[in-house]
């Protein structure tokens, strides 16, 4: 078969037979050159086969809009959608994204093994594509309790899939400076594939990017200033630009792009919920916003495309040229980049901004293996109480639409008890991270400052990356109502006020991700953001995904896992009431 559409290809491309469709009068984006030119674009199946003079069997008249390469995603996770593949595909693709290069480390650090052959199997036949990077740290780190193990012997069979890419991003960083040996095999194992190994350089520079280097390591996301990113061009690796729901680098990160250096960047989403997708969009966004930025539309499209598509060596994507699969949008405005149609294999997926085009999967498993993953004892009062040796503390600060925490230390109010007391006023809130996979009893408690919450509780499973149970709340009992919640839903999220769940989402799969169509989930996500108002929440960043990052150890400054308080810089974890080591 393979032959034969070949043959045809060649055969459209040179005139002797017509396209099965043929694009006319648009003005087509050349990522090569960086120019606007002009011709008939001839698709025959599913390929573009030549941009010139062309005849087909069916027109599509662009009337004067933009021809752009359909973007792609350089690095997500599907699961902080909350979605499944169907239905995330159904939300991407009116955003002109009709490929992204998914992380599935979430659900592997529930599941292991079966969570990756999930995403695989409910992906599969879908009008996107969806390709996988295998996650490389499962645990992130040894301080803290995930459900799963992943070595690299579990990993090797994935690399016979055709849409596995190589190894995502490695985060600990210990593991490949003293080249650990599992690391180590994990690295050659994707090589020994020809596979990509992505980075995870938070907070890394100097020497340590040069271990990176030296170990093979080509990318890095985690930039979130102009010296990061200039830093890590120098050193040869490709800019991953991140604009999510939490982490919105882009603004600082964009001056740095040039002429010069412009190929070496791309745009990633990382961890973008359901509701910003809806709203703002996906890479489009990180597009319109560059552009906003002061970079030229026509780099920004390079950087949403060809740049992805190279960095991940998809020799037949990115670009509107012949050989290459015929992904494209119809847009009318460059400046706004306002997506009209949309053509997956060259055939229209959207239409005037509507998808058309069918996303469901016959193929996903929602087995109780999947379901049933929250495990821990019936929760008390008592399990959230925090003995005081002093009235100052370790505090978690968060530093808003950022992963990034400060490490501060306050003084507190002790009860007569010696328990921390949550104060309202200096908005110091109790947190606690409760181990969910094994029922092993471990629970960490901290101090969080920066939430804003007047009222209640909020909890969820999804909790960076071993996805644990945290829970931010003013009192025990909002938050001892919001764990049983969880664990009678068996995931999710949950909001609580003066005794009462004000609203909820469940979340069975994993713990991380709905079974309902995304626009149901959608309408959840909306009742617990007016739940979290009647919390009197911070409305300028996301609580929930800001909640979400304060138990992942591999981000600085300070977090919180099942084991407690946990020092980024230091590799450990230390006492709430111990100063040792905090700089005054």
């Amino acid at each position: 078969m393979e032959r034969i559409q070949l043959t045809r290809r060649i055969s459209v491309a040179s005139g002797k037979e017509p396209a099965d469709t043929v694009v006319k009068n648009g003005r087509i984006i050349d990522v090569f050159n960086g120019e606007i030119i002009e011709g008939d674009i001839a698709i025959v199946d599913g390929y573009f086969a030549g941009v010139g003079q062309y005849e087909g069997k069916n027109i599509v008249d662009a009337k004067g809009r933009y021809v752009v390469p359909a973007f792609i995603d350089g690095h997500v996770h599907i699961e902080s959608s909350l979605v499944t593949p169907s239905e995330f595909a159904k939300v991407l693709l009116p955003h002109g994204v009709t490929t992204v290069i998914a992380d599935p480390h979430e659900i592997a650090n529930v599941l292991g093994a079966p969570g990756i052959q999930y995403i695989l199997d409910s992906s599969e036949n879908l009008p996107f594509d969806f390709y996988i990077m295998l996650p490389s740290c499962v645990p992130a780190t040894s301080f803290e309790n995930s459900g799963a193990i992943l070595k690299a012997e579990n990993l090797q069979p994935f690399y016979q899939h055709p849409r596995v890419l190589g190894l995502a991003e490695i985060m600990n960083f210990p593991a490949v400076l003293h080249a650990e040996d599992d690391m180590l095999n994990k690295i050659s194992d994707a090589k020994q594939y020809g596979k990509k190994v992505d980075g995870h350089a938070a907070g890394l520079s100097g020497s340590d990017l040069n271990v990176y280097m030296a170990a093979g390591i080509r990318t890095d996301h985690e930039s979130t200033s102009a010296v990061e990113a200039k830093e890590r061009l120098k050193s040869g690796m490709f800019l991953m630009i991140r604009e999510g729901t939490v982490a919105k680098d882009l603004r600082k990160l964009i001056p740095v792009v040039n002429q010069y250096n412009s190929r070496r960047c791309l745009f990633v989403t990382d961890d973008k919920h359901l509701d910003d997708l809806v709203h703002e969009g996906s890479i489009d966004h990180n597009v319109r916003l560059a552009i906003d930025n002061g970079l030229s539309p026509i780099t920004a499209i390079q950087m949403a495309t060809i740049n992805a598509a190279e960095c991940f060596g998809l020799e037949d994507k990115g670009a509107i040229a012949a050989g290459y699969k015929a992904d494209f949008s119809l847009v009318d405005n460059l400046e706004t980049m306002s997506i009209l149609h949309v053509f997956k294999d060259g055939i229209a997926v959207v239409e005037d901004g509507k998808l058309i085009m069918d996303c469901s999967n016959t193929h996903e498993d929602h087995t109780s293996a999947l379901r049933k993953s929250v495990h821990f004892d019936e929760i008390i009062k008592s399990n959230f109480q925090i003995p005081l040796s002093s009235n100052k503390a370790n505090i978690i600060e968060i530093i808003p639409n950022s992963l990034v925490t400060r490490h501060i230390v306050e003084e507190v109010d002790v009860c007569d008890q010696g328990f921390f007391q949550p104060s309202i006023c200096s908005d110091q809130l109790k947190l606690a991270v409760i181990e969910r996979h094994h029922s092993t009893r471990q629970i960490g408690l901290g101090i969080v400052k920066g939430l804003g919450l007047k009222y209640g509780a909020i909890a969820t499973t999804i909790a960076h990356d071993s996805h644990n149970l945290i829970i931010a709340g003013t009192n025990d009992g909002d938050m001892v109502l919001a764990a049983n919640k969880i664990k009678e839903m068996q995931g999710g999220l949950v909001v609580t006020k003066q005794g009462q769940i004000i609203a909820s989402l469940e979340l069975p799969i994993a713990g991380l991700i709905s079974d309902r169509p995304y626009k149901e989930v959608y309408s959840s996500l909306n009742n617990l953001h007016l739940a979290l108002e009647k919390l009197g929440a911070h409305c300028h960043f996301n609580p929930f995904l800001t909640l979400s990052f304060l138990a992942l150890p591999v981000i600085p400054e300070l977090k919180l896992t099942d084991k407690g308080l946990f020092k980024v810089s230091k590799f450990e974890h230390i006492d709430i009431c111990s100063f040792k080591n905090r700089a005054f």
